[in-house]
């Protein structure tokens, strides 16, 4: 799929290492920089993650000749790029981290510069693709009248996101989606308050401004709102996941969205994808994760055990403890519920190895489940004693706990050491397997009789 980003980039670096001590000149912390890590911003993370998805991803911008635009060229390898020149500097945002925690931001040649030139090349690149995202940084790519004009009868026939900026230009009329945050959508519509209905209420006067055929308000973890002409706003839920750094969740929000619109889905569907793409980006790291990969390290694991795995690292990073338990849980019920609960107070985490629908099928027979996997690990996540669901294939969960290594895996019932095979793996790296009290008064076995008299 070829998609094209147009608009600002810069230079993001970042600065990390240790901070053991204080400077003896003034009471800050020292840090011992190890790590340096570089990588396109704005618009070219937007190229960047579109590629990093397998798509044709093409960026349309302005550069300028200066030694931090030939950094910036380099982490721009392997993505097309057109470019007229910027008439200013390249921006260089650096972040100084000190044992993970952000010490300062300082940013270089960020002054608003003016309105660049569009050559017959840039225009020419929007030509054929399947969607457009417009990436505005407020550096004035998105404010040139020739790209303006030519996006807006692009609008008609090729869906067109828009990604604002407080310093940017107002979005061409026709496009398909619009994707403020929540802050950027209150300082447009001049609306005061906070929440989903503050988002619904600046998302009504930024339909009627703008004139686009969507306005997106994405709000962090609760999810993002869709407002569309003539229709009631949808908030869309966002999956729970802990990221201490957001930085590109509004890029990876709106690569999903343009590249699900593309394929034909309706925005609310796009919008549902675009949620899950950006909290499943944050989980899995983020921009840093992007930065590792590139350094040949390790892929990240499969997309159902990612939040998972996530889950326990950080617990452990925390210093707590991390627990984990295993079943079906096919037809949840109280005495699930019970078991869960006992379980994570055991704890700093809990989370819950769920057998797939295959393995399902060969423990209980075809008839089961009754409930298919997807359901049943976003009831299990909807409580709030489980921090994670991880969906393992086969017929036991060893495999799913050599993957954890959880310092507490538990059962509930009557159990004896030997009739858990787990509890020798547990051991293995100093874990412990215990037991919970179970409750024999509720079974799913019942649950699914009761329903089959009934039904």
């Amino acid at each position: 799929m070829r998609i094209v980003v147009v608009g600002d980039v810069l230079l993001d670096a970042d600065l990390s290492g240790g901070a053991g001590r204080l400077s003896p000149d003034a009471p800050v912390p020292v840090v011992d920089v190890d790590v340096v890590q570089r990588r396109a911003g704005g618009a070219g993370l937007v190229a960047r993650i579109l590629q990093a998805d397998g798509h044709e991803a093409v960026l349309v911008t302005v550069l300028a000749d200066d030694e931090a635009s030939g950094l910036l060229r380099a982490e721009l390898d392997g993505i097309t790029v057109v470019a007229g020149p910027s008439g200013a500097p390249t921006p260089v945002k650096t972040r100084v981290r000190a044992s993970g925690q952000a010490v300062v931001r300082f940013d270089e040649g960020c002054a608003t510069p003016p309105v660049p030139e569009a050559t017959d090349a840039m225009l020419a690149a929007l030509d054929g693709a399947d969607a457009i995202i417009a990436a505005d940084y407020g550096r004035g790519v998105l404010a040139n009248e020739a790209l303006r004009a030519r996006l807006e009868v692009l609008a008609g026939t090729t869906p067109v996101v828009w990604d604002p900026h407080p310093s940017g230009a107002p979005p061409v009329p026709g496009v398909a989606a619009v994707t403020p945050n929540l802050g950027e959508a209150l300082r447009f519509a001049d609306v005061q308050g906070t929440g989903t209905r503050a988002a619904a209420a600046a998302a009504d006067v930024l339909l009627a401004a703008w004139g686009s055929r969507a306005v997106i308000v994405t709000m962090g973890d609760h999810g993002a709102l869709v407002a569309a002409p003539g229709l009631l706003p949808q908030v869309v839920p966002a999956p729970r996941v802990d990221a201490p750094d957001p930085c590109g969740a509004g890029d990876r929000f709106a690569s999903a969205l343009a590249v699900g619109l593309a394929q034909g889905a309706a925005i609310d569907a796009a919008a549902q994808q675009a949620t899950e793409a950006a909290a499943y980006f944050l989980a899995s790291g983020g921009v840093g994760a992007m930065a590792r990969q590139d350094e040949d390290v390790p892929q990240q694991l499969p997309v159902d055990g990612l939040d998972a795995l996530t889950v326990a690292r950080r617990t452990r990073e925390a210093g707590g403890t991390v627990v984990a338990t295993g079943g079906c849980f096919d037809l949840l019920h109280a005495g699930h519920a019970r078991t869960l609960a006992a379980a994570r107070r055991l704890g700093d985490c809990l989370i819950v190895c769920l057998n797939s629908d295959e393995s399902v099928r060969g423990l209980k027979g075809e008839s089961r489940p009754i409930i298919k996997q997807e359901d049943r690990a976003e009831l299990l996540s909807a409580l709030g004693c489980v921090d994670a669901v991880l969906v393992f294939s086969e017929s036991t969960p060893e495999n799913a706990i050599a993957r954890l290594q959880p310092d507490i895996w538990v059962k509930g019932g009557d159990y004896a050491a030997e009739d858990l095979p787990e509890a020798a793996l547990m051991s293995s790296w100093g874990g412990r397997t215990v037991t919970v009290p179970y409750i024999p008064a509720r079974s799913t076995t019942k649950l699914a009789a009761a329903l089959a008299r009934v039904g």
